[in-house]
């Protein structure tokens, strides 16, 4: 199990929890009003793989909101939101597979973005993992 530092202080949820389900996301497009935006099942399958990947779907500002629905309910649960730069909450699922490459090409300008975090976490590349600790590798001689 991996786990989370969050020296961000981000707001996080727990409603993922490795289930498998439907997601959706509300997007702003380019003529600057919201819609919402239903996965087919193969991007489903995808994310409930590796639910960071929704983060990385999208153009850089565009998306707002993703929501979850578990198999088995009826009922969208809210797994990722943003405000403006301020990101309201995000599910755990979403942080642990998030890397610094996402976060520095399309989440630069949000709460996401922190050094701090990085060096929290040990990331030396794009490819390191943003919020759970990247181990380093010893190379034998």
């Amino acid at each position: 199990m991996e786990n989370i530092i969050n020296i961000s202080r981000l707001n996080t949820t727990e409603f993922i929890c490795g289930r498998k389900g439907q997601f959706r996301a509300v997007v702003k497009v380019k003529a600057g009003f919201m819609t919402t935006v239903d996965f087919n099942q193969h991007a489903n399958d995808t994310f409930s793989e590796n639910p960071s990947q929704v983060l990385g779907w999208f153009n850089k500002g565009a998306l707002q909101t993703v929501e979850f629905k578990p198999e088995g309910s009826n009922y969208w649960l809210t797994v990722f939101a943003r405000v403006g730069k301020k990101i309201k909450l995000v599910d755990e699922d979403i942080l642990k597979g998030l890397k610094v490459g996402t976060i520095n090409s399309l989440w630069f300008n949000t709460e996401l973005y922190s050094q701090y975090q990085y060096n929290a976490v040990n990331a030396k590349n794009w490819d390191s993992m943003a919020f759970v600790m990247n181990e380093e590798k010893m190379e034998l001689v």
